[in-house]
């Protein structure tokens, strides 16, 4: 598990070397890669991360935060890290070199970093390089499917007494987020809205109006599938709240889950906790109105508007 807080975080980001080149975003999953990469090497060698940490001359919490992608690396240390490891094949060591280079290229979303806090520029990046993202939400429609006056509209809510520049700042970042839906070789978005979330339209009736409009307007995109549960559903599976499964296509990238809490996120990336969050997606898809009954749904409420 990977808690993200607001004070503590390095900035993160993705495309990749080697095997991973022609990932579509800024350092994350390059340094996700090459700290899973790294640490099987590690572990391999029978190295113990103290041991790594006095060959580069560095701290037992910097090689976890290398070994988690939480962190970029110098080429140097790799390199030194290399040699502990046993590694002297020169195709390998530059693969692995050309990898670590990548994860110091920063993300486009760098240029909010006025606005965007530290534990959200993970999220960005991975959003940015995975090939698959689940997503169940509960309260409000998914960032990625929101019109700008929708998001202006929540970002109101948790902003209320922030400067206009500041509210405009966040909503041109989300807006410049959505353009991934549209872009060559866009991820697959399959959400799960609850029909909670049409149900409390922020912004007032004008806005929701305009939104389900857009929603419907973005499931005619191959990519996007759009699934309501509506009230008369009665309980379900997704009950701690809303979540995100981020897939990769890369194969030294595990699958992540996203938890957005308050001021700060959690991601989890053990085998275990994602399979869990696998299962409950998949009952609620199981639970939730079909795509074509989920925009009769959104048609409905147009006509009650």
């Amino acid at each position: 598990m990977i808690s993200h807080q607001p004070e503590n975080d390095e900035p993160a980001g993705a495309p990749a070397g080697g095997a991973l080149h022609g990932t579509r975003g800024g350092p994350t999953v390059p340094r996700i890669a090459l700290g899973v990469q790294l640490r099987r090497l590690r572990e391999a060698s029978n190295v113990s991360a103290a041991e790594a940490a006095e060959a580069i001359r560095a701290t037992h919490s910097k090689i976890s935060r290398m070994e988690r992608g939480r962190t970029a690396a110098r080429p140097r240390d790799v390199a030194d890290l290399l040699s502990l490891y046993g590694v002297t094949d020169e195709t390998e060591r530059e693969k692995l070199l050309a990898l670590t280079r990548e994860t110091s290229v920063p993300g486009w979303w760098r240029r909010y970093s006025d606005v965007l806090p530290r534990w959200l520029e993970l999220y960005i990046g991975l959003e940015k390089a995975a090939s698959i993202i689940r997503t169940y939400e509960v309260q409000f429609v998914h960032g990625l499917l929101q019109t700008e006056d929708y998001a202006r509209a929540v970002i109101l809510i948790s902003h209320a007494h922030a400067a206009a520049w500041e509210v405009e700042r966040r909503v041109s970042l989300r807006m410049e987020r959505k353009r991934l839906l549209t872009q060559p070789g866009a991820p697959e978005l399959w959400t799960v809205l609850d029909e909670a979330a049409l149900r409390r339209p922020p912004g007032g009736a004008a806005v929701m109006r305009a939104q389900v409009r857009h929603l419907l307007e973005l499931t005619e995109l191959p990519n996007v599938t759009l699934q309501i549960i509506p009230f008369g559903a009665g309980p379900h599976a997704a009950s701690g709240g809303p979540f995100t499964i981020l897939r990769f296509p890369e194969p030294d990238v595990p699958d992540v889950v996203y938890l957005e809490q308050l001021n700060s996120a959690v991601y989890l990336d053990q085998r275990d906790d994602v399979a869990e969050y696998l299962a409950v997606m998949d009952q609620v898809c199981v639970q939730a109105a079909t795509g074509a009954v989920s925009r009769d749904i959104l048609r409905g409420l147009l006509r009650q508007a």
